[in-house]
Protein backbone atom coordinates (compact mmCIF):
# COMPACT_ATOMS: atom_id res chain seq x y z
CA UNK A 1 0.00 0.00 0.00
CA UNK A 2 1.43 3.37 -1.22
CA UNK A 3 1.94 6.95 1.10
CA UNK A 4 -1.12 7.95 -1.77
CA UNK A 5 -3.46 5.08 -0.52
CA UNK A 6 -3.07 5.69 2.72
CA UNK A 7 -3.31 9.75 3.02
CA UNK A 8 -6.18 9.37 0.96
CA UNK A 9 -8.05 6.85 3.33
CA UNK A 10 -6.94 8.61 6.65
CA UNK A 11 -8.52 11.88 5.00
CA UNK A 12 -11.90 11.46 3.38
CA UNK A 13 -12.21 15.22 2.30
CA UNK A 14 -9.43 14.75 0.37
CA UNK A 15 -9.96 11.68 -1.38
CA UNK A 16 -13.47 13.12 -2.33
CA UNK A 17 -11.21 16.71 -3.89
CA UNK A 18 -9.16 14.03 -5.65
CA UNK A 19 -12.29 12.95 -7.15
CA UNK A 20 -13.30 15.97 -7.88
CA UNK A 21 -10.52 17.38 -9.63
CA UNK A 22 -10.13 14.44 -11.93
CA UNK A 23 -14.32 15.08 -13.14
CA UNK A 24 -13.00 18.49 -13.76
CA UNK A 25 -14.91 20.14 -10.96
CA UNK A 26 -11.72 22.37 -9.79
CA UNK A 27 -14.07 24.88 -7.78
CA UNK A 28 -15.48 21.98 -5.25
CA UNK A 29 -12.58 20.61 -5.25
CA UNK A 30 -10.63 23.53 -4.11
CA UNK A 31 -13.39 24.21 -1.64
CA UNK A 32 -12.95 20.68 0.04
CA UNK A 33 -8.96 20.90 -0.41
CA UNK A 34 -9.31 24.49 1.78
CA UNK A 35 -11.03 22.78 4.38
CA UNK A 36 -8.98 19.74 4.48
CA UNK A 37 -5.95 22.24 5.10
CA UNK A 38 -7.48 24.11 8.00
CA UNK A 39 -7.13 21.08 9.84
CA UNK A 40 -3.74 19.44 8.48
CA UNK A 41 -1.97 22.69 7.46
CA UNK A 42 1.17 20.79 6.19
CA UNK A 43 0.03 17.57 4.93
CA UNK A 44 1.74 17.19 1.87
CA UNK A 45 -0.50 15.52 -0.72
CA UNK A 46 -3.57 18.40 0.18
CA UNK A 47 -1.12 21.21 -0.71
CA UNK A 48 0.05 19.43 -3.84
CA UNK A 49 -3.59 19.19 -4.93
CA UNK A 50 -4.79 22.38 -4.08
CA UNK A 51 -1.15 23.57 -6.18
CA UNK A 52 -2.30 21.49 -9.28
CA UNK A 53 -5.51 23.28 -9.23
CA UNK A 54 -3.96 26.88 -9.23
CA UNK A 55 -1.80 25.85 -11.76
CA UNK A 56 -4.75 24.71 -14.21
CA UNK A 57 -6.28 27.96 -13.35
CA UNK A 58 -3.51 29.89 -13.90
CA UNK A 59 -2.91 31.57 -10.42
CA UNK A 60 1.12 30.68 -10.84
CA UNK A 61 2.60 32.19 -7.84
CA UNK A 62 0.12 30.51 -5.64
CA UNK A 63 0.53 27.48 -7.40
CA UNK A 64 4.52 27.60 -7.12
CA UNK A 65 4.12 28.53 -3.25
CA UNK A 66 1.56 25.17 -2.65
CA UNK A 67 3.66 23.10 -4.96
CA UNK A 68 7.03 23.78 -3.42
CA UNK A 69 5.59 23.47 0.27
CA UNK A 70 4.40 20.50 -0.66
CA UNK A 71 7.68 18.81 -1.87
CA UNK A 72 9.62 20.25 1.46
CA UNK A 73 7.03 18.21 3.41
CA UNK A 74 8.04 14.97 1.27
CA UNK A 75 5.25 14.92 -1.56
CA UNK A 76 7.77 13.25 -4.55
CA UNK A 77 5.20 12.51 -7.33
CA UNK A 78 6.34 13.05 -10.26
CA UNK A 79 3.38 15.27 -11.21
CA UNK A 80 4.58 17.36 -8.54
CA UNK A 81 7.28 17.81 -10.30
CA UNK A 82 6.13 18.29 -13.62
CA UNK A 83 3.82 20.85 -12.89
CA UNK A 84 6.23 22.51 -10.39
CA UNK A 85 8.86 22.49 -13.94
CA UNK A 86 6.06 23.76 -15.99
CA UNK A 87 4.86 26.59 -13.39
CA UNK A 88 7.99 28.17 -13.42
CA UNK A 89 8.09 27.92 -17.51
CA UNK A 90 4.44 29.88 -17.11
CA UNK A 91 6.00 32.64 -15.19
CA UNK A 92 9.14 32.91 -17.58
CA UNK A 93 11.56 31.97 -15.15
CA UNK A 94 13.59 30.16 -17.81
CA UNK A 95 16.78 29.49 -15.99
CA UNK A 96 14.87 28.22 -12.43
CA UNK A 97 12.78 26.59 -14.53
CA UNK A 98 15.71 24.79 -16.85
CA UNK A 99 18.16 24.24 -13.50
CA UNK A 100 15.47 22.74 -11.84
CA UNK A 101 14.11 20.06 -14.84
CA UNK A 102 17.71 19.69 -15.54
CA UNK A 103 17.84 18.50 -11.79
CA UNK A 104 14.95 16.20 -12.09
CA UNK A 105 16.25 14.67 -15.31
CA UNK A 106 19.43 13.62 -13.86
CA UNK A 107 17.31 12.37 -11.08
CA UNK A 108 15.62 9.83 -13.73
CA UNK A 109 12.92 12.14 -15.00
CA UNK A 110 11.09 11.33 -18.34
CA UNK A 111 10.92 12.39 -21.54
CA UNK A 112 8.17 14.92 -20.67
CA UNK A 113 11.15 16.23 -18.79
CA UNK A 114 13.45 16.10 -21.41
CA UNK A 115 11.40 18.35 -24.01
CA UNK A 116 10.65 20.70 -21.55
CA UNK A 117 14.06 21.41 -20.79
CA UNK A 118 14.51 21.40 -25.14
CA UNK A 119 11.92 24.17 -25.39
CA UNK A 120 13.19 26.37 -22.53
CA UNK A 121 16.97 26.07 -23.98
CA UNK A 122 15.32 27.40 -26.86
CA UNK A 123 13.16 30.46 -25.35
CA UNK A 124 17.00 30.96 -23.34
CA UNK A 125 18.51 31.49 -26.86
CA UNK A 126 20.91 28.08 -26.63
CA UNK A 127 19.92 26.99 -29.40
CA UNK A 128 22.82 24.80 -30.18
CA UNK A 129 21.94 23.05 -26.82
CA UNK A 130 18.04 22.58 -27.51
CA UNK A 131 18.78 21.60 -31.32
CA UNK A 132 21.07 18.66 -29.92
CA UNK A 133 18.40 17.72 -27.15
CA UNK A 134 15.48 17.66 -30.16
CA UNK A 135 17.66 15.53 -32.28
CA UNK A 136 18.08 13.30 -29.21
CA UNK A 137 14.67 13.08 -28.73
CA UNK A 138 13.61 12.23 -31.79
CA UNK A 139 16.25 9.29 -32.20
CA UNK A 140 15.26 8.01 -29.28
CA UNK A 141 11.64 8.05 -29.49
CA UNK A 142 10.89 8.06 -33.44
CA UNK A 143 7.61 7.51 -33.22
CA UNK A 144 6.23 10.10 -30.54
CA UNK A 145 4.80 13.85 -32.58
CA UNK A 146 5.35 16.09 -30.05
CA UNK A 147 9.30 15.35 -29.77
CA UNK A 148 9.25 15.46 -34.08
CA UNK A 149 6.96 18.42 -33.92
CA UNK A 150 9.08 20.49 -31.62
CA UNK A 151 12.00 19.44 -33.76
CA UNK A 152 10.63 21.43 -36.59
CA UNK A 153 9.89 24.38 -35.10
CA UNK A 154 13.39 24.47 -33.74
CA UNK A 155 15.22 23.45 -37.33
CA UNK A 156 12.76 26.77 -39.27
CA UNK A 157 13.80 29.02 -36.29
CA UNK A 158 17.74 28.24 -36.85
CA UNK A 159 17.30 28.37 -40.96
CA UNK A 160 17.25 25.07 -41.49
CA UNK A 161 13.85 25.00 -43.70
CA UNK A 162 14.49 21.69 -45.25
CA UNK A 163 15.20 20.07 -42.31
CA UNK A 164 12.06 21.84 -40.82
CA UNK A 165 9.83 20.60 -43.50
CA UNK A 166 11.09 17.00 -43.28
CA UNK A 167 10.64 16.96 -39.27
CA UNK A 168 6.64 17.72 -40.01
CA UNK A 169 6.30 15.43 -43.34
CA UNK A 170 7.59 12.73 -40.17
CA UNK A 171 4.97 13.87 -38.40
CA UNK A 172 2.26 13.61 -40.85
CA UNK A 173 3.32 10.41 -41.47
CA UNK A 174 2.67 8.90 -37.96
CA UNK A 175 -0.75 10.56 -38.15
CA UNK A 176 -1.94 12.33 -40.85
CA UNK A 177 -4.88 14.49 -38.96
CA UNK A 178 -2.16 16.05 -36.83
CA UNK A 179 -3.28 19.80 -37.67
CA UNK A 180 0.15 21.71 -35.93
CA UNK A 181 2.43 19.62 -38.80
CA UNK A 182 0.11 20.45 -41.42
CA UNK A 183 -0.07 24.26 -40.14
CA UNK A 184 4.15 24.15 -39.91
CA UNK A 185 4.43 22.78 -43.25
CA UNK A 186 1.66 26.23 -44.83
CA UNK A 187 3.34 28.64 -42.20
CA UNK A 188 6.39 28.29 -44.52
CA UNK A 189 7.07 31.37 -46.72
CA UNK A 190 7.17 29.51 -49.80
CA UNK A 191 4.38 27.13 -51.80
CA UNK A 192 5.30 23.80 -49.67
CA UNK A 193 1.67 22.04 -49.66
CA UNK A 194 1.11 20.13 -52.87
CA UNK A 195 -1.75 19.06 -54.62
CA UNK A 196 -1.72 16.02 -53.45
CA UNK A 197 -1.79 17.17 -49.63
CA UNK A 198 -5.28 18.96 -49.92
CA UNK A 199 -7.65 16.13 -50.51
CA UNK A 200 -5.68 14.39 -47.40
CA UNK A 201 -6.34 17.21 -45.07
CA UNK A 202 -9.86 17.51 -45.93
CA UNK A 203 -10.24 13.98 -45.47
CA UNK A 204 -8.65 14.33 -41.59
CA UNK A 205 -10.59 17.21 -41.42
CA UNK A 206 -13.90 15.25 -42.49
CA UNK A 207 -13.22 12.73 -39.41
CA UNK A 208 -11.52 15.63 -36.62
CA UNK A 209 -13.17 15.48 -33.66
CA UNK A 210 -10.03 17.64 -31.53
CA UNK A 211 -10.68 21.08 -31.92
CA UNK A 212 -6.67 21.23 -31.48
CA UNK A 213 -6.37 19.55 -35.22
CA UNK A 214 -9.49 21.47 -36.39
CA UNK A 215 -8.52 25.11 -36.07
CA UNK A 216 -4.57 24.48 -37.87
CA UNK A 217 -5.91 22.07 -40.63
CA UNK A 218 -8.51 24.98 -41.64
CA UNK A 219 -5.66 28.00 -41.17
CA UNK A 220 -3.35 25.18 -43.83
CA UNK A 221 -6.30 24.31 -46.09
CA UNK A 222 -6.75 27.98 -46.54
CA UNK A 223 -3.25 28.93 -47.04
CA UNK A 224 -3.02 25.92 -49.45
CA UNK A 225 -5.93 27.38 -51.26
CA UNK A 226 -4.66 30.75 -51.41
CA UNK A 227 -1.31 29.43 -52.89
CA UNK A 228 -3.88 27.99 -55.73
CA UNK A 229 -5.96 30.98 -55.95
CA UNK A 230 -8.91 30.18 -54.73
CA UNK A 231 -9.54 33.10 -52.34
CA UNK A 232 -13.08 32.02 -51.99
CA UNK A 233 -12.38 28.41 -50.97
CA UNK A 234 -9.24 30.28 -48.47
CA UNK A 235 -11.46 32.70 -47.09
CA UNK A 236 -13.75 29.81 -45.51
CA UNK A 237 -11.13 27.99 -43.93
CA UNK A 238 -9.78 31.06 -42.19
CA UNK A 239 -12.93 31.61 -41.03
CA UNK A 240 -13.66 28.23 -40.11
CA UNK A 241 -10.60 28.05 -37.94
CA UNK A 242 -10.80 31.10 -36.38
CA UNK A 243 -14.29 31.25 -35.32
CA UNK A 244 -13.37 27.69 -33.79
CA UNK A 245 -10.64 29.54 -31.95
CA UNK A 246 -12.84 32.65 -30.46
CA UNK A 247 -15.32 30.10 -29.37
CA UNK A 248 -12.85 28.19 -27.14
CA UNK A 249 -11.79 31.74 -25.57
CA UNK A 250 -15.08 34.14 -25.59
CA UNK A 251 -12.55 37.19 -26.02
CA UNK A 252 -14.31 40.60 -25.25
CA UNK A 253 -13.07 43.54 -27.33
CA UNK A 254 -14.39 45.92 -24.54
CA UNK A 255 -11.80 45.44 -21.88
CA UNK A 256 -8.39 46.42 -23.88
CA UNK A 257 -10.31 49.64 -25.37
CA UNK A 258 -11.62 49.59 -21.98
CA UNK A 259 -8.01 50.02 -20.33
CA UNK A 260 -6.72 52.14 -23.30
CA UNK A 261 -9.44 54.72 -22.11
CA UNK A 262 -8.59 54.91 -18.72
CA UNK A 263 -4.78 55.20 -19.85
CA UNK A 264 -5.74 58.39 -21.84
CA UNK A 265 -7.29 59.46 -18.51
CA UNK A 266 -4.58 58.47 -16.12
CA UNK A 267 -1.28 59.35 -18.41
CA UNK A 268 -1.58 63.20 -18.46
CA UNK A 269 1.78 65.04 -19.14
CA UNK A 270 1.74 65.65 -15.63
CA UNK A 271 1.84 62.73 -14.77
CA UNK A 272 4.55 61.08 -17.41
CA UNK A 273 6.26 64.09 -16.84
CA UNK A 274 6.73 63.39 -12.79
CA UNK A 275 8.00 59.89 -13.52
CA UNK A 276 11.18 59.05 -12.59
CA UNK A 277 13.81 59.62 -15.61
CA UNK A 278 16.74 58.53 -13.87
CA UNK A 279 18.31 55.36 -15.58
CA UNK A 280 18.23 51.56 -13.98
CA UNK A 281 21.96 50.30 -14.99
CA UNK A 282 23.57 51.13 -17.89
CA UNK A 283 21.81 48.13 -20.36
CA UNK A 284 19.51 50.20 -22.76
CA UNK A 285 16.31 48.58 -24.08
CA UNK A 286 14.82 49.28 -27.31
CA UNK A 287 11.16 47.68 -27.57
CA UNK A 288 9.75 47.36 -31.00
CA UNK A 289 5.65 48.29 -30.22
CA UNK A 290 3.40 47.61 -32.90
CA UNK A 291 0.08 44.82 -33.85
CA UNK A 292 1.71 41.32 -34.51
CA UNK A 293 2.33 40.80 -38.24
CA UNK A 294 3.27 44.40 -38.84
CA UNK A 295 6.77 43.96 -39.91
CA UNK A 296 8.75 43.96 -36.71
CA UNK A 297 11.23 40.97 -37.44
CA UNK A 298 12.11 42.93 -40.59
CA UNK A 299 12.78 45.76 -38.86
CA UNK A 300 14.74 44.34 -35.36
CA UNK A 301 16.82 42.35 -38.40
CA UNK A 302 17.55 45.29 -39.62
CA UNK A 303 18.40 47.55 -36.96
CA UNK A 304 20.35 44.46 -35.23
CA UNK A 305 22.61 44.24 -38.10
CA UNK A 306 23.98 47.62 -35.98
CA UNK A 307 27.33 47.38 -34.48
CA UNK A 308 26.01 49.22 -31.25
CA UNK A 309 22.58 46.71 -31.39
CA UNK A 310 21.91 43.57 -30.72
CA UNK A 311 19.02 41.77 -31.40
CA UNK A 312 17.58 39.24 -28.79
CA UNK A 313 14.00 38.03 -30.40
CA UNK A 314 10.54 38.55 -28.42
CA UNK A 315 11.43 38.63 -24.83
CA UNK A 316 8.14 37.38 -22.89
CA UNK A 317 9.34 39.06 -19.66
CA UNK A 318 7.64 42.09 -19.37
CA UNK A 319 3.78 40.37 -19.93
CA UNK A 320 4.67 37.78 -17.66
CA UNK A 321 6.79 40.41 -14.82
CA UNK A 322 3.21 42.30 -15.02
CA UNK A 323 1.09 39.23 -14.50
CA UNK A 324 2.81 38.10 -11.41
CA UNK A 325 3.09 41.97 -10.09
CA UNK A 326 -1.01 42.23 -10.74
CA UNK A 327 -1.65 38.23 -9.25
CA UNK A 328 -0.01 39.68 -5.87
CA UNK A 329 -1.39 43.08 -6.17
CA UNK A 330 -5.10 41.30 -6.54
CA UNK A 331 -4.62 40.16 -3.14
CA UNK A 332 -4.76 43.23 -1.45
CA UNK A 333 -7.06 45.21 -3.51
CA UNK A 334 -8.36 44.96 -6.75
CA UNK A 335 -7.24 47.80 -8.72
CA UNK A 336 -7.02 47.89 -12.68
CA UNK A 337 -3.78 47.63 -14.45
CA UNK A 338 -3.24 51.36 -15.21
CA UNK A 339 -4.57 52.12 -11.41
CA UNK A 340 -1.46 49.18 -10.38
CA UNK A 341 1.01 51.05 -11.95
CA UNK A 342 0.01 54.57 -10.46
CA UNK A 343 0.23 53.11 -7.24
CA UNK A 344 3.72 51.89 -7.19
CA UNK A 345 6.51 53.48 -5.13
CA UNK A 346 9.95 53.88 -7.27
CA UNK A 347 11.55 51.00 -4.90
CA UNK A 348 9.01 48.68 -6.06
CA UNK A 349 9.44 50.10 -9.81
CA UNK A 350 13.45 49.66 -9.92
CA UNK A 351 12.69 45.70 -8.16
CA UNK A 352 10.44 45.07 -11.50
CA UNK A 353 12.98 46.98 -13.85
CA UNK A 354 15.87 45.11 -12.16
CA UNK A 355 14.64 41.53 -12.74
CA UNK A 356 13.46 42.24 -16.54
CA UNK A 357 17.12 43.58 -17.29
CA UNK A 358 18.53 40.24 -15.52
CA UNK A 359 16.08 38.37 -16.88
CA UNK A 360 16.99 39.54 -20.74
CA UNK A 361 20.72 39.47 -19.75
CA UNK A 362 20.10 35.57 -20.12
CA UNK A 363 19.38 36.13 -24.22
CA UNK A 364 22.29 39.03 -24.32
CA UNK A 365 25.83 37.28 -26.24
CA UNK A 366 27.45 41.16 -26.86
CA UNK A 367 28.20 43.89 -25.08
CA UNK A 368 26.22 46.36 -26.94
CA UNK A 369 24.72 49.17 -25.75
CA UNK A 370 21.41 48.91 -26.85
CA UNK A 371 19.19 45.34 -27.45
CA UNK A 372 15.80 44.91 -28.74
CA UNK A 373 12.89 43.13 -27.64
CA UNK A 374 10.24 42.64 -30.21
CA UNK A 375 7.46 41.38 -28.45
CA UNK A 376 4.63 43.26 -30.19
CA UNK A 377 2.12 42.97 -27.77
CA UNK A 378 3.74 45.43 -25.75
CA UNK A 379 2.29 48.33 -27.24
CA UNK A 380 -0.03 47.87 -24.76
CA UNK A 381 2.73 47.68 -21.99
CA UNK A 382 4.13 51.23 -22.58
CA UNK A 383 2.80 53.10 -19.40
CA UNK A 384 4.25 49.74 -17.68
CA UNK A 385 7.48 49.78 -19.05
CA UNK A 386 8.24 53.14 -18.99
CA UNK A 387 7.55 53.23 -15.33
CA UNK A 388 9.93 50.31 -14.25
CA UNK A 389 12.76 51.04 -17.38
CA UNK A 390 12.93 54.69 -16.98
CA UNK A 391 15.53 54.87 -20.05
CA UNK A 392 13.43 52.45 -22.48
CA UNK A 393 12.95 53.47 -25.92
CA UNK A 394 10.21 52.81 -28.12
CA UNK A 395 10.08 52.30 -32.07
CA UNK A 396 6.43 51.53 -32.86
CA UNK A 397 6.32 50.28 -37.07
CA UNK A 398 3.48 50.26 -38.01
CA UNK A 399 1.60 48.39 -41.20
CA UNK A 400 -1.42 49.47 -43.54
CA UNK A 401 -4.29 48.48 -41.11
CA UNK A 402 -5.95 46.32 -43.73
CA UNK A 403 -2.81 44.29 -44.32
CA UNK A 404 -2.00 44.15 -41.20
CA UNK A 405 -5.15 43.10 -40.13
CA UNK A 406 -6.04 40.71 -42.61
CA UNK A 407 -2.84 38.84 -41.95
CA UNK A 408 -3.38 38.43 -38.64
CA UNK A 409 -6.69 36.64 -39.51
CA UNK A 410 -5.11 34.34 -41.82
CA UNK A 411 -2.81 33.31 -39.19
CA UNK A 412 -2.99 30.62 -36.96
CA UNK A 413 -2.47 32.10 -34.05
CA UNK A 414 -2.33 30.61 -30.48
CA UNK A 415 -4.85 32.67 -27.30
CA UNK A 416 -2.11 34.83 -26.75
CA UNK A 417 -3.11 36.99 -29.89
CA UNK A 418 -6.63 36.28 -29.33
CA UNK A 419 -7.85 39.34 -31.13
CA UNK A 420 -6.91 38.03 -34.11
CA UNK A 421 -9.38 35.59 -34.35
CA UNK A 422 -12.51 37.75 -35.33
CA UNK A 423 -12.40 40.38 -37.69
CA UNK A 424 -14.13 43.28 -35.94
CA UNK A 425 -11.82 42.27 -32.87
CA UNK A 426 -8.63 42.79 -34.61
CA UNK A 427 -9.97 46.01 -36.47
CA UNK A 428 -10.45 47.10 -32.52
CA UNK A 429 -7.46 46.43 -31.92
CA UNK A 430 -6.10 48.25 -34.34
CA UNK A 431 -7.88 51.33 -33.42
CA UNK A 432 -7.35 51.10 -29.95
CA UNK A 433 -3.19 51.20 -30.63
CA UNK A 434 -3.83 53.97 -32.78
CA UNK A 435 -5.42 55.49 -30.45
CA UNK A 436 -2.38 54.84 -27.84
CA UNK A 437 -0.15 56.09 -29.64
CA UNK A 438 -1.25 59.10 -30.91
CA UNK A 439 -1.92 59.57 -26.73
CA UNK A 440 1.27 59.05 -25.80
CA UNK A 441 2.14 61.24 -28.98
CA UNK A 442 0.28 64.43 -27.28
CA UNK A 443 1.38 63.19 -23.28
CA UNK A 444 5.36 62.66 -23.76
CA UNK A 445 6.11 64.31 -27.53
CA UNK A 446 9.38 62.00 -28.57
CA UNK A 447 8.93 59.18 -26.08
CA UNK A 448 7.99 57.06 -29.29
CA UNK A 449 9.47 57.21 -32.83
CA UNK A 450 7.28 55.92 -35.68
CA UNK A 451 8.29 53.91 -39.13
CA UNK A 452 5.96 53.46 -41.39
CA UNK A 453 6.23 49.83 -42.70
CA UNK A 454 5.49 50.45 -46.45
CA UNK A 455 8.56 53.23 -46.21
CA UNK A 456 10.77 50.82 -44.47
CA UNK A 457 10.54 48.37 -47.77
CA UNK A 458 10.10 51.53 -50.15
CA UNK A 459 13.39 53.32 -48.92
CA UNK A 460 15.23 51.59 -45.94
CA UNK A 461 18.07 53.99 -45.24
CA UNK A 462 15.82 57.22 -45.97
CA UNK A 463 13.45 55.27 -43.12
CA UNK A 464 16.01 54.04 -40.51
CA UNK A 465 18.04 57.01 -40.06
CA UNK A 466 15.99 59.03 -37.91
CA UNK A 467 15.69 56.09 -36.05
CA UNK A 468 18.78 55.71 -35.39
CA UNK A 469 19.20 59.26 -35.01
CA UNK A 470 16.40 59.11 -32.22
CA UNK A 471 18.53 56.39 -30.39
CA UNK A 472 21.52 58.46 -30.49
CA UNK A 473 23.01 56.41 -33.56
CA UNK A 474 24.82 56.86 -37.04
CA UNK A 475 24.11 55.06 -40.10
CA UNK A 476 26.09 51.43 -40.29
CA UNK A 477 26.28 49.94 -43.67
CA UNK A 478 25.92 46.86 -42.38
CA UNK A 479 22.14 47.41 -42.27
CA UNK A 480 22.04 47.08 -46.11
CA UNK A 481 23.12 43.54 -45.49
CA UNK A 482 20.55 42.61 -43.08
CA UNK A 483 19.53 39.47 -44.66
CA UNK A 484 22.75 38.24 -44.31
CA UNK A 485 22.84 38.29 -40.49
CA UNK A 486 22.98 34.88 -39.04
CA UNK A 487 20.73 34.45 -36.00
CA UNK A 488 17.88 32.47 -34.76
CA UNK A 489 14.57 33.57 -35.91
CA UNK A 490 11.66 32.40 -34.09
CA UNK A 491 8.46 34.01 -35.84
CA UNK A 492 6.39 33.32 -38.94
CA UNK A 493 8.78 35.79 -40.75
CA UNK A 494 11.72 33.90 -40.02
CA UNK A 495 12.17 33.02 -44.06
CA UNK A 496 11.08 36.45 -45.07
CA UNK A 497 13.97 38.17 -42.94
CA UNK A 498 16.65 36.06 -44.97
CA UNK A 499 15.96 37.71 -47.44
CA UNK A 500 16.40 40.97 -49.37
CA UNK A 501 13.73 43.58 -48.93
CA UNK A 502 10.37 42.71 -50.84
CA UNK A 503 7.42 43.75 -51.38
CA UNK A 504 5.57 40.35 -50.68
CA UNK A 505 3.91 41.66 -47.27
CA UNK A 506 2.10 44.51 -49.26
CA UNK A 507 -1.47 44.73 -50.61
CA UNK A 508 -2.16 40.79 -49.60
CA UNK A 509 -6.30 41.57 -48.40
CA UNK A 510 -6.50 42.75 -51.89
CA UNK A 511 -8.30 39.23 -53.20
CA UNK A 512 -10.55 39.47 -50.39
CA UNK A 513 -11.78 42.80 -50.18
CA UNK A 514 -15.23 41.13 -50.93
CA UNK A 515 -15.47 39.38 -47.64
CA UNK A 516 -13.69 42.32 -45.49
CA UNK A 517 -16.60 44.59 -45.18
CA UNK A 518 -16.78 43.83 -40.91
CA UNK A 519 -12.87 44.90 -40.85
CA UNK A 520 -13.63 48.07 -42.75
CA UNK A 521 -16.73 48.86 -41.02
CA UNK A 522 -14.39 49.03 -37.54
CA UNK A 523 -11.36 50.94 -39.23
CA UNK A 524 -13.30 53.25 -40.34
CA UNK A 525 -11.27 56.53 -41.72
CA UNK A 526 -8.15 54.17 -41.22
CA UNK A 527 -9.04 51.57 -43.69
CA UNK A 528 -7.77 54.02 -46.33
CA UNK A 529 -4.66 54.19 -44.67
Amino acid sequence: MNTNTVSTRIFPRLSEAIRLRERGESDSAAQLLIAHLREHPDEPRGLAQLGFIAAETGALGQAEHFLRKALTLGEDSAELKRTLASVYSQQERLQVAEAFASRLINEGGDLQLRGLRANLLDRMGRSEEALALHRQLVEQTPDTIGSWLNYGYALRAAGDVEGAIAAYRRVIAIDDGYGEAWWGLAGIKRKVLTDEDIPVMQAALAIAVDERNIAPLHFALGRAFHDRKDFAAAFHHYSEGNRIRAEAIAYDRRTLTEEVAEVERLATPAFMQALNARPLGSDQPVFIICLPRSGSTLLEQMLGSHSDIEPVGELPYIPAILRSFMEITARRAKLSVPQAIAALSDEQAAMLGQDYLARARLHRKTNRPFFIDKLPQNWSNILFIKRILPQARFIDIRRPPMDCCFSNFSQSFTAAHASSFALEDIGQSYVDYVRLMAHFDGAAPGMIHHISYSALVEDTEATLRPALQYLGLEWDDAISSFHKLDRVVRTPSSEQVRRPVNRDGMEVWRPYAQWLGPLRRVLGDLAEG
